[in-house]
């Protein structure tokens, strides 16, 4: 089993800055791809950002590209998600999940491992 625990989230005014950081552990951890989704409230579960098993590849939604950074350190098996310039609708609870086999992917299903959560609320 894998188990994974995201922490750094908050709260933070429009236009400021978080890191979220995703700590791995289990038995069964290798360095999986890995990806951030995020849910509103009343909204489904969202793609945010996935990065590859040895970081060299990243992928984005839309709506987070060139203000999110996602990168990982598999010495310390984190992942984060730097996010940058935040915007009141980009308040949600954010979950990281590793993928357990194939590349990077920005479907949720296609996910084997979740976090609990970490809440971000922006204030406008």
């Amino acid at each position: 089993q894998v188990q994974l625990v995201e922490s750094g989230g908050g709260l933070v005014q429009a236009g400021g800055s978080l890191r979220l950081s995703c700590a791995a552990s289990g038995r069964t951890y290798s360095p999986f791809p890995m990806g951030w989704f995020r849910q509103a409230p009343g909204k489904e579960r969202e793609f945010v950002a996935a990065i590859s098993w040895n970081g060299g590849t990243t992928h984005y939604a839309d709506s987070v590209k060139g203000r999110y950074t996602i990168s990982r350190d598999n010495a310390k098996k984190t992942v984060y998600l730097q996010m940058r310039g935040l915007k009141f609708e980009d308040t949600a609870v954010y979950y990281c999940a590793a993928r357990a086999g194939g590349g990077l992917s920005p479907h949720l299903y296609e996910y084997d491992y979740w976090g609990q959560g970490t809440q971000v609320t922006v204030s406008s």
